[in-house]
């Protein structure tokens, strides 16, 4: 009787056991704990190169993938980097037209958590976008730079609502409401927003405005409060506006923002590193770092449909041209 390549039965068995459900094969990498990457650099000091990119939200990506929202992806990083004495000093790329105010905001508190407490220079290097949301969480910097070519400011609120009235109208549906008071619908896309509701909303962007120009005033001492206010109408800025305006410090590419942490840091050699989930390329500075979208105009992150779900309005520091 001839005999049976192992292999055969070694396939024979392992089609059986994944028949059963005792072996399970992950095809598609999970959400596995971060790990560290060395891509340039040498030495037992450490750069850790960070990455803010994409529309800045707490919602979660969906999709064959589940991925953590940006602002959870964030505290994880920190949290490692926190216990690492040998990281000197931290760069934030930031290519990001902004976002929600909340999550600008808790990004912006994270980065200033962490430095109080490790005590080590924080760079923002701006790239093709930072502007809101993205300009607010680089104030948390020591020191931002920009590309010749990037664009930065649209400092202030927007806020987005839809109104579906005349829609429902020409389908022939109608939305009845009851309310236990005239402004608990404020903001309803079945009904137009009144004069007096449409103040109400003004006096609640304005407050976060108000907290923008705060945190600002805070990241930029060479700039007077009422300069601040001047440059903050929602307008853009290039890279070299902004630099003469004295809203950024110098405008650089990535590698000398890299070497001005070193600088800061008082290290002259160090590895630079970043984190990165098991099954991701990440060979130099430019790799994508968190998976955002590289075509940050195009709004790619911005999950409208979750944002309008249920039609309640939504407060950003977002350039949405």
């Amino acid at each position: 009787m001839r005999k049976r390549p192992w292999w055969k039965g070694l396939l024979m068995a392992t089609s059986a056991s994944l028949l059963s459900g005792c072996i399970t094969i992950n095809l598609l990498p999970g959400s596995a704990p971060i790990e560290e990457k060395r891509i340039s650099g040498s030495g037992a000091d450490k750069v850790l190169l960070m990455d803010l990119s994409g529309v800045i939200s707490s919602n979660e990506s969906e999709g064959l993938v589940d991925h953590p929202s940006m602002v959870a992806q964030i505290k994880e990083q920190l949290n490692r980097a926190v216990n690492d004495a040998h990281i000197k000093a931290l760069v934030l790329r930031i290519n990001s037209p902004g976002g929600t105010v909340t999550a600008s905001d808790i990004i912006y508190h994270e980065l200033q958590s962490f430095k109080l407490k490790r005590k080590i220079p924080i760079i923002a290097s701006i790239m093709d976008v930072g502007a809101s949301g993205g300009y607010y969480v680089a104030m948390a910097a020591d020191k931002v730079m920009v590309h010749p070519s990037s664009v930065t400011g649209s400092l202030g609120v927007i806020m987005m609502t839809v109104n579906a009235r005349g829609l429902l109208e020409k389908v022939g549906l109608e939305a009845n409401t009851i309310t236990s008071g005239p402004r608990k619908d404020m903001g309803s896309p079945f009904r137009a927003m009144t004069d007096e509701e449409r103040a109400m909303f003004h006096t609640v962007i304005m407050s976060f405005y108000e907290r923008f120009l705060t945190v600002i005033h805070e990241g930029r001492k060479n700039l007077a409060p009422d300069d601040i206010r001047k440059f903050a109408d929602g307008r853009i800025y290039s890279g070299e506006q902004a630099t003469a305006l004295g809203l950024t410090d110098g405008i650089g590419y990535l590698d000398d923002a890299i070497e001005l942490a070193k600088r800061e840091a008082g290290v002259e050699k160090a590895s630079i590193v970043t984190y990165r989930r098991p099954g991701e390329y990440k060979n130099n500075i430019y790799s994508q770092l968190l998976g955002g979208s590289s075509n940050v105009l195009s709004l790619a992150n911005l999950d409208l449909g979750a944002m309008f779900r249920g039609g309640t309005p939504q407060f950003m520091y977002l350039w949405m041209p």
